[in-house]
């Protein structure tokens, strides 16, 4: 079974389009990720949040946007904060290592 992860920040740049390319080749793993704010590279839609098992926020505020935005939506999905701040660039080895501790055992089941 396939496992459908939606990565989000605010502004799908640089810590969720990390966990999307990370995450990617995992087997059993669909990544895809999104920001909350206007200008993000990908704004957050609600067929992104239909089509994910399981929605990772980077910071509380995304959980709280997700809910005012998607609320009916979100009813039986699981959404996870990672408490992860915005102050790592693309693909930063730290915000790696960071993602693979907190994901991993989201992943493991």
């Amino acid at each position: 079974m396939t496992l459908r992860v939606l990565f989000v920040c605010s502004r799908n740049r640089l810590r969720s389009p990390t966990a999307e390319a990370v995450f990617a080749g995992v087997p059993g793993v669909e990544a895809d990720s999104a920001g909350v704010a206007s200008d993000a590279e990908t704004v957050l839609d609600a067929a992104q949040v239909d089509w994910a098992d399981l929605i990772v926020v980077m910071e509380r505020r995304h959980k709280a946007v997700l809910a005012r935005r998607f609320g009916a939506g979100l009813k039986g999905k699981r959404v996870v904060c990672l408490d992860i701040p915005d102050r790592y660039d693309y693909m930063q080895p730290e915000l790696v290592a960071l993602l693979e501790q907190k994901i991993g055992p989201l992943l493991a089941g």
